[in-house]
């Protein structure tokens, strides 16, 4: 059966209201936590950008059996791959073994404001092959000096070694990332915008993976409104993630400004909007039915994340998992 985890998001709310809703989620019936991991939010006014490995570590001490993920830090530019890679063997120790880790190639928004330029995608591409490499043979427990064209390692070791064979998956929006997530990560983390568009990647991963385990994690935006005011309200925090220059500017203010001109109705058009779990059962179903995600994040926000956990857990989480059974049958 599918695995059904609900996102945390760093840049939405405050850490200790994170760790909540991840109790919430566990009692609620999910299966696991995503958490995002940013230096900076998406708006000045509502953001919030609490240190995701903090969170997941007060998280991991407050839950019992949910699976934790970050969804999904950078080991680039901000932290040292072998940085990362002790800050997931540790949040593994943690919680007994629960953490997977969800890499990507980086943002300006977090990566500027520290002094970093993003290059292309090509050296993005390079560094992250170099850093999977660091962070496979840390996590494997290798006395490890590395030598590379960006970067290095002299005797470095893991003293704090993750307790279980922890999978690295790769977040892809294109063909390259797909084709380098089928080659070299455990799974491919795709941010569903249409199911074609999605299909067509996870075949080009899947179709190439040497590992008979590769898994699926599937994700897709949604807001949780009876009304587009109610809406609005409960997208705000997130509103400058589709200002047109969202790639481009360092300031959670310049996003901010850029969507305040834009009209309420193309952002929130941009995102699902649903009202009841019928509308959810439509939207996320099918990351099931025709991707054949093994993970489904329900990336959902609302004016009440709380009751949203606690409703989706009693009404949506059985129905998603019986699709599995009937898609398998």
């Amino acid at each position: 059966m599918p695995e059904i985890y609900w996102f945390c998001s760093d840049e939405q709310f405050q850490p200790e209201e994170l760790v909540n809703h991840a109790i919430v989620a566990e009692q609620a019936g999910f299966d696991g936590i995503m958490i995002s991991e940013h230096f900076h939010p998406w708006v000045d006014d509502y953001g919030a950008s609490g240190f995701a490995y903090s969170t997941l570590g007060a998280i991991a001490a407050k839950t019992k059996h949910i699976e934790l993920m970050t969804m999904v830090t950078t080991p680039l530019f901000r932290f040292h791959p072998a940085v990362v890679a002790q800050a997931a063997a540790t949040i593994d120790r943690l919680s007994n073994g629960r953490f997977a880790l969800g890499v990507g190639t980086g943002e300006n928004i977090n990566e500027k404001p520290l002094g970093f330029e993003l290059p292309p995608y090509k050296e993005r591409s390079q560094r992250l092959n170099e850093a999977n490499e660091i962070i496979q043979k840390l996590l494997s427990g290798q006395s490890l000096n590395f030598d590379g064209n960006y970067y290095q390692t002299q005797d470095a070791k893991l003293y704090s070694p993750p307790l279980h064979n922890l999978p690295i998956f790769l977040a892809a929006g294109g063909p390259q990332s797909a084709t380098t997530a089928g080659k070299h990560y455990n799974g491919i983390i795709i941010s569903v915008k249409n199911i074609p568009e999605a299909l067509n990647l996870i075949n080009v991963s899947s179709s190439i993976s040497p590992n008979q385990d590769f898994q699926i994690i599937a994700n897709l935006w949604s807001i949780y409104a009876q009304n587009d005011q109610e809406a609005w309200q409960a997208i705000k925090p997130l509103r400058g993630l589709r200002a047109p220059s969202r790639s481009d500017p360092v300031s959670p203010i310049q996003l901010q400004n850029e969507a305040d001109q834009m009209p309420h109705k193309a952002i929130l058009d941009s995102y699902k909007q649903l009202r009841n779990v019928d509308d959810y059962l439509e939207a996320y179903g099918p990351l099931i039915t025709e991707l054949g995600a093994d993970i489904v994040g329900i990336q959902t926000t609302s004016v009440d994340q709380i009751a949203t956990i606690k409703m989706l857990g009693e009404k949506l989480l059985p129905t998603l998992r019986q699709l599995k059974q009937r898609r398998l049958s």
